[in-house]
């Protein structure tokens, strides 16, 4: 079953237990992703499926900063169910040491001794973790520690 449909059948079955929160997340999702259809001009596979929603995860985690220095927890709590709920969508994110790993292998692999190979890195790393759940300031922090 694609991504897509277990979307359409979850969205069936938070109608019928009435869940608002959920049914409005999967919502947005298939909003999103019909969007990105639209911009496209193709249908859209898990993969990308999948990034849209890390999108969708890292605008929710931005809320959450802004509500919470505006002391708003009452919304910055509704943005971390609705995280919540995206999450259970998305593949394992992988670990800090699973995500060193392969920093460690690019930055053997590829020769890079300072910081001015970065982006050489960054672009192979991120490569390397396409398709699978990474936070890319994460990916930056673990380059530039290895590379200094």
């Amino acid at each position: 079953m694609s991504l897509f449909d277990r979307l359409s059948e979850d969205l069936k079955q938070a109608m019928r237990s009435k869940d608002q929160l959920r049914m409005d997340v999967i919502r947005m999702i298939k909003a999103a992703a019909l969007n990105k259809e639209i911009e496209l001009k193709k249908n859209l596979d898990d993969a990308d499926l999948s990034r849209i929603m890390t999108q969708l995860i890292k605008q929710r985690k931005e809320s959450v900063e802004q509500y919470q220095k505006a002391k708003r927890d009452d919304l910055a709590g509704k943005e971390l169910q609705e995280i919540a709920i995206i999450e259970t969508y998305l593949p394992k994110a992988l670990s800090v040491e699973e995500i060193g790993q392969v920093v460690a292998a690019v930055v053997q692999e590829t020769g890079a001794t300072s910081l001015k190979d970065m982006g050489q890195v960054m672009k192979a790393v991120m490569a390397k973790l396409a398709g699978q759940t990474v936070d890319g300031k994460l990916v930056s922090d673990l380059v530039r520690a290895k590379l200094s």
